[in-house]
């Protein structure tokens, strides 16, 4: 919350004085104790999060091979091939269990 000068209307500034504090202005004389507290908080939303891998649309029209689960051992897995780093480097093979009950996913 801004406060302005009555006098000039340049923003008012906040000093401590010896027994209050007090509100002045810089190019005027112009003084106002502070006599209550005045104090507003305001907690912003946060911003939902999407999945990295683009949730469960993502792995709707994907291929699967030959891949072992490390969870539950399963022979055959999705997979999708995504650039994660720059151009130069390999791409990033992310898994996806082929059994439904486990749905393990990993990365290569």
């Amino acid at each position: 919350m801004l406060f302005f000068c009555p006098s000039c209307g340049n923003i008012l500034i906040i000093e401590e004085d010896t027994n209050c504090h007090r509100f002045t202005c810089n190019t005027c004389p112009y003084i106002s104790k502070i006599r209550r507290k005045i104090s507003t908080k305001t907690f912003p939303r946060l911003k939902e999060v999407d999945h990295v891998l683009g949730g469960k649309a993502a792995w709707e029209n994907v291929d699967s091979t030959d891949a072992e689960c490390p969870t539950c051992g399963h022979k055959r897995a999705y997979f999708m091939q995504i650039q994660t780093r720059s151009a130069d480097e390999p791409m990033t093979t992310f898994y996806k269990c082929c059994n439904h009950e486990c749905n393990h996913t990993w990365r290569d």
